[in-house]
């Protein structure tokens, strides 16, 4: 039978210390995950990941190889319980469209933790600390935020970065900008509330981490991926290398397109998403884009033994 969900893979801000110590106490194929991270990395990931200290962990170098390594043990954990299920397509948030490559057997799993730590270092690099961050939107469209950007930019840069759902966008740049966004979003009858980020993630002021991550996977053979991950600077769906390669280097600098990315899977034919530990981030998300697709969180064992019930329901 042809699959008719897709799979969802969140982003950095998720991280918890002790996520996924479920799925490494209880099954052998997680435990083997995380062991691979760690001899990936030479550092016991897997220690910061489930003891902490928090402030390391919630580190972008760090952040991101572990958010990676807990969403490919919930994958490989459901993997092996429904071993014919193929998503229609992956999506992933970010950092999640790594995961998402991961799955789909188009990105090996070493390469990518050892390729997700260069790209939290280069994202971290790409501003001096304090110059830089990001400011959610909430209430407006995103034709009234862009506006709003181009209005707060002045001599420094203010851009979109984040199109997650209508009525929730989030912009990047330079803080002396924000500040002047801020004030024009609470003009308009929005609302908006600076995120606890350390760099100004997805907009141009990281180009330079874009030239250092495309040096880093100019070194790492892909392979076509077994289902599409669809991208997340334009919603195309993506299988080959010379596909991939170039938008997940582009995709640092540039807008997230995570709404269109899902609308686009909804067109492909999917009718619900499985979401990949770890926590539900994005099944707020697709509620907000379409309340009535069903999503099924891999976070806990609860959420696993529901994923693998709508599986079983759904023949795949």
């Amino acid at each position: 039978m042809v699959a008719t969900w897709g799979a969802l893979f969140p982003g950095q801000g998720v991280q918890f210390v002790g996520m996924g110590k479920w799925l490494y106490e209880g099954w052998n194929v997680c435990r083997e995950c995380f062991a691979e991270a760690d001899d990936a990395l030479g550092y016991r990931l897997s220690s910061l990941i489930f003891d902490g200290p928090a402030d390391r962990l919630e580190a972008t170098e760090w952040q991101q190889p572990a958010i990676l390594t807990v969403s490919v043990a919930s994958w490989r954990v459901v993997a092996q319980q429904r071993p014919h299920f193929r998503p229609l397509a992956g999506v992933g948030l970010s950092l999640g469209e790594y995961s998402a490559y991961v799955a789909s057997g188009a990105l090996p799993f070493a390469d990518a933790v050892r390729l997700t730590r260069i790209r939290g270092q280069a994202m971290q690099q790409a501003v001096p600390p304090g110059l830089g961050g990001m400011l959610a939107i909430v209430g407006l469209t995103r034709e009234a935020v862009e506006t709003l950007c181009r209005q707060a930019g002045g001599p420094g840069v203010v851009e979109p970065a984040n199109y997650n759902a209508p009525g929730q966008i989030v912009a990047s740049g330079l803080r002396t900008g924000l500040d002047r966004l801020a004030s024009l979003v609470q003009a308009a009858g929005g609302k908006a509330v600076p995120l606890a980020v350390s760099a100004p993630f997805h907009c141009s002021l990281l180009a330079p981490a874009s030239h250092r991550l495309a040096e880093a996977l100019s070194a790492i053979r892909l392979n076509p991926g077994t289902f599409p991950v669809i991208a997340n600077v334009d919603a195309e769906p993506c299988r080959q290398p010379e596909d991939i390669v170039p938008r997940l280097v582009a995709q640092v600098s540039h807008p997230v397109h995570f709404e269109d990315g899902i609308r686009a899977a909804l067109t492909a034919g999917i009718e619900g998403f499985i979401e990949f530990a770890p926590g539900h981030s994005l099944a707020g998300l697709v509620k907000k884009i379409e309340r009535k697709v069903p999503v099924a969180s891999v976070e806990n064992p609860e959420g696993l033994a529901k994923a693998l019930e709508l599986l079983v329901a759904a023949k795949l």
